[in-house]
């Protein structure tokens, strides 16, 4: 591989690694052939891209980057694919329910909400990360309740109300 091309996908790794907000580093070696597809349609149903690459690359597009990663160097060894997504959890769900079935994919680090998770013991922490729409959600819920209980309580105050009314003409 000449210089050329090589600087050329580490500046295609360096601008996959700034617009995506969250990267998890994973080791998904000794998967046959029928999982590593599975694997790769499961990415792309959850909107992941995975990519598999050299780990001094890869170690180069971090340091080009806007983020910080240098956390991550130390788990650059061995086999690595890279998960980029917008979503932060979204790779750890499938980490874990493609695990119910396979022993790979392995979590070597992650960069999840401008923190770094090293090792495969963090797979059920960033399970528990709430993404960005799911928190916009429980704030709406939770804005939502207090209205929810004004709006109940007239109803129901109307329904007395009308029914009392009506007890009153009836006599």
């Amino acid at each position: 591989m000449t210089k050329e091309d090589k600087n050329l996908i580490i500046d295609n790794l360096t601008q996959k690694v700034n617009s995506s907000n969250h990267v998890y580093i994973t080791d998904i070696s000794g998967l046959n052939a029928s999982d590593t597809s599975a694997l790769r349609r499961a990415c792309f149903k959850d909107d992941i891209e995975l990519i598999v690459t050299k780990n001094t690359l890869l170690k180069k597009a971090f340091e080009r980057s806007e983020k910080e990663l240098e956390g991550i160097f130390e788990s650059l060894v061995g086999s690595t694919s890279v998960m980029f997504t917008q979503t932060g959890n979204a790779p750890a769900k499938l980490i874990k329910a493609f695990r119910k079935t396979n022993d790979k994919p392995l979590l070597k680090a992650a960069y999840v909400e401008e923190g770094i998770y090293i090792g495969d013991d963090a797979v059920s922490e960033l399970v528990s990360i709430k993404s960005r729409d799911e928190l916009i959600a429980d704030v709406i819920g939770l804005l939502q309740s207090p209205a929810k209980a004004v709006i109940s309580g007239l109803q129901s105050g109307q329904n007395t109300l009308h029914g009392l009314l009506e007890t009153l003409t009836n006599k």
